[in-house]
């Protein structure tokens, strides 16, 4: 067995045995214990023009090609979010296009698909509620229009523009009211970016939370969930005990997932995650445990995934996408480890290494020898000497 380089912050380089592929099988009916969705990243072409300001020129065969893979799990993709580099490398005529491309895949593939609506593609970064009403409406239709499900993600000109809690409600009751399905809301946290710090109209979490549960009450059978992603457990569970029976919480704490997901006696998260994207096969397996009524397997499956997460989204957070494009890359999803926005450099060698090791630990490389050869090739390229021979 090909053993596997290592590179630690000093520069030395170890070895660890390759562990062999999971044997995860691929679902033979819907999975139904829990709604998962797997938020998807963009693949770029490699030789395009995607440096850092320039428009994103994407491979859509390989992008549209790993949703079919997410779906091929039993897993829904959640598209235009966070993870596909909004806001960080993908412009908005790309997004419209992610949007409305990944809608057709879906109705042609019978998947599951929510697409995130936000105001980014306004020019100005300070506009008055009235624009950013319109904003978000604008891309509310498109994305229906298409045929795909809706997530309201979080606003940076509604984060500028508001006043206070009132101000939120006001946007929110305003946007839904245009809705012509229920949709998803996504309170993402500070750590994944700063601009939406105090949102809702409150650094303090109780004032904050209760402006949002306020606006999900409200909005009566207009809002299907919530999508919290703040990276604290009791957070997340204090909020889910507080929503009406017409809502569900879809955690998006990349760092604790496997409680939340499992739940307790008084309920339990669905899942939208980035971290899923680089797990899916994982996730899938998971779930179908609780399906067959085997919480220990679920938690065998899902927990030893968490570390990998973890590192994928340490600090800074908003550069986890960087590890979700290097699993994909590493398991021969795209060609090259490349991103728009030349984001692939927002970690460090020893940072993906750790990410390898966690990956090969918990049986995430989903084709190890391929997995070991590019690896052993990129720390080359950069000067490492490897004790792994590369054919």
């Amino acid at each position: 067995m090909t053993d596997l380089p290592l590179l630690d912050q000093d520069g030395r380089v170890s070895a660890a045995a390759l562990a062999p592929a999971p044997s995860f099988s691929r679902p033979a009916r819907p999975l139904v214990a829990r709604t998962v969705y797997a938020a998807a990243h963009v693949v770029p072409l490699p030789w395009a023009d995607n440096v850092p300001g320039a428009p994103a020129q994407l491979d859509w065969d390989a992008t549209l090609a790993y949703r079919h893979h997410l779906w091929s799990w039993g897993l829904g993709v959640a598209d235009a979010m966070d993870t596909a580099q909004r806001n960080m490398g993908l412009d908005a005529a790309a997004t419209r296009e992610l949007v409305s491309r990944s809608a057709a895949e879906a109705a042609s593939a019978g998947g599951a698909l929510v697409v995130g609506v936000n105001t980014d593609h306004l020019e100005d970064e300070v506009v008055p509620l009235d624009r950013v009403i319109d904003a978000y409406r604008e891309q509310l239709h498109y994305a229906e229009d298409a045929g795909a499900g809706v997530v309201l993600m979080a606003s940076r000109h509604l984060a500028r523009a508001a006043c206070g809690p009132d101000d939120y409600r006001r946007v929110y009751a305003e946007v839904l009211g245009s809705a012509g399905a229920p949709v998803l809301l996504h309170w993402l946290g500070s750590a994944f970016d700063p601009a939406l710090a105090g949102y809702f109209g409150s650094t303090s979490f109780d004032e904050a939370s209760a402006t949002l549960v306020r606006i999900i009450s409200g909005a009566g059978d207009r809002v299907s969930g919530i999508k919290m992603s703040l990276l604290d457990a009791d957070a997340e569970i204090s909020v889910r005990r507080r929503l009406p029976a017409s809502a569900r919480m879809f955690t998006g704490d990349d760092f604790n997932y496997v409680r939340l997901i499992e739940g307790d006696e008084q309920g339990h998260s669905d899942a939208l995650l980035g971290a899923f994207a680089a797990l899916g096969p994982h996730a899938s397996a998971a779930v179908q445990a609780l399906d067959a009524g085997d919480p220990g397997e679920y938690r065998r499956i899902l927990g030893p995934t968490e570390a990998l997460s973890r590192q994928i989204f340490a600090t800074p957070t908003w550069f986890y996408k960087t590890g979700v494009a290097f699993l994909s890359w590493l398991n021969g999803h795209q060609q090259s480890f490349t991103m728009v926005g030349g984001l692939h450099a927002g970690r460090s060698l020893p940072h993906l290494s750790e990410i390898v090791r966690l990956a090969n630990g918990c049986g995430a490389l989903e084709q190890p020898e391929l997995a070991a050869e590019r690896w052993s090739r990129l720390l080359e390229l950069n000067g490492v000497r490897t004790p792994v021979a590369v054919a």
